[in-house]
């Protein structure tokens, strides 16, 4: 009876230990603090299913959504930024940094570029990765968004980027920066041509993509509760000494005063990107 009546005792040998439970079962929402169960957010498109969250994708997971399925073709795999002005930040050098952000993602830089079809239309794409150095722009990402952009005006096609940036890359300086003027005039280029520029804003797209080829859309999009604009939120009160009305640089308020068109879910963006190809005479 004594054995019978004696507690249980639980293993805490390592085969028993929560420590065994993988670590990418769940995923916190940053917005409602809810755990999310991976295969679920999986069925979900990656959009919090309590507050509607939508979490980040990395490159690959946008163009599995975007694209039809097997269509994708990546083109500019090829280039790889450098070190020009032997930046160190924090003790570290720039090409270390770059180093670990490619070991971690497993991309060369933030943007992927290619080519594909959406619906059956054959469309250029270009899609940034956040994960990546914040998807910063420099050297090597201006130069895949121009190159894709002239990419398009040869072969007569129309042009979806999904941004999501903190803006220009300091490591690079003024290089970094130069992006920004070279990308726009590409995209001159690319509207000489009459052909459509699809723009998809996600969170957070900011600072000089927000100010370069991300507003410049015949058609803007942005998905629901991303941050919109140039600096963020403390900086502005910082410099304007001024309190910022409620929502403010989100697509919704950006979509109230008329600066992008469209605030679409991320499991309509498809099928809106889509149509839209459609009224714009694709193929």
């Amino acid at each position: 009876m004594d054995r019978l009546r004696r507690p249980k005792r639980f293993s805490t040998s390592t085969e028993d230990s929560f420590d065994n439970i993988p670590d990418n079962l769940w995923a916190k929402c940053t917005r409602c603090h809810e755990l999310c169960y991976v295969k679920e957010l999986e069925k979900t498109y990656h959009v919090c299913p309590k507050c509607g969250y939508h979490f980040p994708l990395s490159a690959q997971q946008r163009i599995a959504q975007l694209l039809d399925p097997d269509s994708f073709v990546e083109l500019l795999a090829d280039l790889r930024p450098t070190d020009p002005l032997n930046f160190v930040a924090m003790g570290k050098p720039y090409r270390e940094k770059l180093a670990e952000e490619q070991q971690k993602t497993g991309l060369p830089d933030a943007a992927v570029c290619g080519l594909g079809k959406i619906l059956g239309h054959p469309t250029a794409i270009a899609v940034l990765d956040f994960r990546f150095l914040g998807a910063s722009m420099g050297s090597v990402v201006g130069e895949k968004i121009a190159r894709i952009i002239e990419e398009a005006i040869e072969r007569r096609l129309p042009l979806v980027i999904v941004s999501a940036s903190g803006g220009a890359r300091m490591h690079e300086g003024v290089l970094g920066l130069l992006q920004m003027a070279k990308t726009a005039s590409a995209l001159v280029r690319f509207g000489e041509h009459r052909l459509p520029f699809i723009s998809v804003l996600t969170d957070p797209t900011s600072g000089g993509v927000m100010a370069s080829f991300a507003s410049l859309g015949d058609v803007i999009i942005a998905e629901p509760g991303a941050f919109v604009g140039f600096a963020g939120p403390r900086v502005v009160e910082q410099i304007t000494r001024q309190k910022l009305p409620q929502g403010l640089q989100t697509a919704e308020f950006a979509m109230e005063h008329g600066m992008i068109d469209m605030v679409v879910h991320r499991r309509d963006l498809r099928q809106t990107i889509g149509n839209l190809l459609s009224l714009y005479g694709g193929e």
